[in-house]
């Protein structure tokens, strides 16, 4: 059986960070190229970042960027999202999922949820204004 959990979120002030970590069981990281997506309360869930695990590159929301960053750990059973200067706006539930899709094709289609094939439970990020 698939599962990734996700951990790391909580409750912060604006400017403040956190780490979120995804572990997977029963799925190999190699094969598979990971995302993390978000969803706040009445909208629609959005595609945060990405890693192409075979090369390491790594794609962003632009709402994100240069504040965020994802990473992987050396025998890729860990993915991370690193979260700083956190902002209001960043409050939602953050989720990762895997995705089988080309390596080819993560550039252009990895903000697509239903390009993803295992999602984890989620974890609440909460940044007070």
């Amino acid at each position: 059986e698939v599962q990734l959990v996700e951990s790391g979120g909580g409750f912060v002030q604006t400017g403040g960070s956190l780490r979120l970590s995804c572990v997977g069981s029963g799925i190999s990281f190699n094969d598979y190229h990971i995302g993390w997506f978000r969803q706040a309360p009445g909208k629609e869930r959005e595609g945060v970042s990405c890693i192409d695990t075979v090369d390491n590159a790594a794609y962003y929301a632009d709402s994100v960027k240069g504040r965020f960053t994802i990473s992987s750990d050396n025998i890729k059973t860990t993915v991370y999202l690193s979260m700083n200067n956190l902002k209001p706006e960043d409050t939602a539930v953050y989720y990762c999922a895997a995705t089988g899709i080309p390596g080819t094709q993560v550039e252009d289609a990895w903000t697509d949820q239903f390009e993803y094939d295992y999602w984890g439970q989620g974890t609440q990020v909460t940044v007070s204004s």
